[in-house]
């Protein structure tokens, strides 16, 4: 008879997952036992859970489908937990097996006890405690197919001494595969939407990771619409390639031009986005919003119509209502805004007369180039989620993942882990600051262990950069965000990888070629202006303030070289150029 943990990777195998994440440790070691002896389910071993966390939402990100990490109990498991909130928040599967004390000893405030079912539920679509191992199959069923119909983490608590017990075969132990629907509005509700469309004049499209799947059916309603196109963050790798209609990114991040065809808009048309920022949302348009989820409608910001459907099939049933536009004014000074935006972006994004420290927007820009063509990118929350917003370049192919609602930092060398050990063939080029780096600087030792081929492009401008501009714009004085750093290239070669450090831009591109064609895992500590402003479009006067009351609080504070090295960075070079 086989034991509960054999039965769990049964289910596991049957339903496709062909990896685990995690960290051995005694609660789990039935669990992983039932690995070793399974053989064709691989464990795959990280330093940190929270990076197994990572991992598996990566996995699931890239391919749609069920991911699995794993934790002993308290520390362990409770290690998971930020990775699984980023999981959740990013809406894909993810099944995580959180061990426990012994089922005799909870509530006794035992060795390393925690309340798993307590702590997990906030970021989960399911979470319950096994306590027999007749509940086992059931529980563990429930759970797989709340997280691949959700698109969520669940959790599945499992005492120490359950996963070696042994159980029967059970009938719950077959295989959970997502379900395939059509779902879209019902006709009056498309006809509501339509008669808006219709009777309208300057229409502006906000798409969001929803559009997945739909570029296609988006082309064709900007076209019937004469309607430019807005991408918010998660919606770049779906949106912006091959659109004669995009006019770039809104929000903190993005684009002066999608701001600006947003705030002109008699009509806004929001397509599979819950864009959380409500100042960059026009005062008096019209809003449609399209969204799979009921309970995000309107929520961000006040809404005319409500349409729930995938973006594909209500487009697909909303087509045929429209009337064809003729007249271009709107898109075309919008087009011609964005293509004014762009070109000042890209003046950027170059070597500035070899001058150091190096433009992190030419860093991102010649990775882009140099990368492979259905490269997978990766990138931490801060600075480096800006330029890669703004300078990487999608094309249908490609794959862009990062903490984007969560917004935690270290997250991009987990994230591809998950990524590469998916695919060892495929490119993996992770966008790392110097901060997020060190969060979870062993994880650079599980890509030589488990022989990751991972690209990773530090942005090195010893600072926590991002939060310094937070605190300019708040009037705040620059205060605990320095970073002593190591060579991040020699740390790489000590530990059997490519290393490279970069501190001209004349060697930039040499030194990324050598690490993207290298066979293996590479690190490339590229030295960067930690002065670099990553304006967002829209500067409130609070902002203008702000950044007033840290020059004159700065000087006051005995540190005006800042200011200088501040003017440096942003005005002095631009005016040169």
């Amino acid at each position: 008879m086989a034991t509960v943990a054999d039965h769990v990777i049964s289910a596991l195998k049957l339903s496709g997952v062909r990896r685990v994440y995690g960290l051995p440790g005694d609660s789990l070691n039935g669990f992983t036992d039932a690995i070793r002896r399974a053989g064709d389910v691989t464990w795959e071993h990280v330093r940190h859970e929270e990076t197994a966390a990572f991992a598996a939402g990566a996995e699931a990100a890239i391919t749609g489908r069920l991911a699995v990490c794993a934790g002993s109990c308290g520390p362990g498991n409770l290690h998971l937990i930020n990775g699984l909130f980023d999981a959740q928040r990013s809406r894909v599967p993810v099944l995580a097996i959180a061990a426990h004390i012994p089922r005799s000893e909870i509530g006794s405030e035992y060795f390393q006890e925690t309340h798993p079912q307590d702590l997990f539920r906030e970021c989960s679509v399911y979470c319950e405690l096994v306590s027999t191992p007749e509940t086992l199959p059931r529980i563990l069923e429930m759970a797989m197919r709340a997280a691949v119909e959700e698109n969520g983490v669940a959790v599945v608590v499992i005492p120490g001494e359950v996963f070696l017990a042994k159980m029967a075969d059970s009938a719950w132990l077959r295989p959970v595969l997502p379900t395939r629907s059509v779902v879209r509005p019902d006709d009056e509700s498309l006809a509501s939407a339509a008669a808006i469309l219709n009777g309208a004049n300057n229409i502006t499209i906000l798409g969001g990771a929803g559009v997945a799947g739909a570029h296609d059916e988006l082309l064709r309603l900007a076209a019937t619409l004469q309607a430019p196109i807005v991408h918010a963050l998660r919606g770049k790798e779906y949106i912006e390639y091959d659109n004669p209609y995009d006019v770039g990114m809104t929000g903190l991040l993005g684009f002066a031009s999608g701001y600006k065809a947003i705030k002109e808009a008699e009509v806004l048309l929001m397509l599979g986005t819950d864009f959380p920022y409500q100042q960059f949302y026009p005062e008096t348009a019209t809003i449609i919003q399209v969204d799979i989820r009921g309970r995000n409608l309107g929520r961000r910001t006040p809404i005319d119509v409500g349409l729930v459907g995938t973006v594909a099939d209500t487009l697909a049933a909303l087509q045929p209502l429209l009337l064809q536009k003729r007249d271009r004014t709107h898109l075309d000074r919008c087009l011609t805004h964005y293509g004014k935006t762009r070109k000042s972006l890209d003046a950027l994004a170059v070597n500035d007369r070899d001058r150091t420290p190096i433009r992190p927007e030419y860093v991102a820009a010649e990775a882009s180039r140099l990368a492979a063509d259905d490269a997978v990118f990766t990138v931490d929350v801060g600075s480096p989620v800006v330029w890669a917003a703004r300078y990487l370049k999608m094309n249908g192919k490609r794959r862009l993942i990062g903490s984007f609602n969560h917004g935690t930092m270290a997250c991009a060398l987990p994230l591809a882990i998950g990524a590469q050990t998916v695919d060892r063939q495929r490119q993996v080029v992770a966008f790392a600051g110097d901060g997020g780096l060190t969060m979870l600087f062993g994880e650079l030792i599980t890509l030589s262990q488990n022989r990751l081929p991972v690209k990773v492009v530090v942005f090195n401008n010893s600072s926590l950069n991002f939060v310094e501009l937070e605190m300019k714009a708040g009037g705040i004085v620059n205060f605990g965000t320095d970073l002593v750093n190591p060579n991040f290239a020699d740390v790489a070669v000590a530990m059997g990888m490519f290393g490279r450090r970069v501190e001209h831009p004349s060697d930039l591109d040499s030194a990324l070629t050598a690490a993207f064609a290298h066979d293996g895992p590479a690190v490339i500590d590229v030295v960067t202006e930690r002065q670099e402003m990553s304006v967002p479009p829209a500067i409130t006067v609070e902002q203008a303030k702000g950044f007033s009351l840290y020059a004159i609080r700065t000087v006051l504070a005995g540190r005006g070289e800042e200011l200088l090295d501040l003017f440096s960075a942003n005005v002095a070079r631009r005016i040169l150029d």
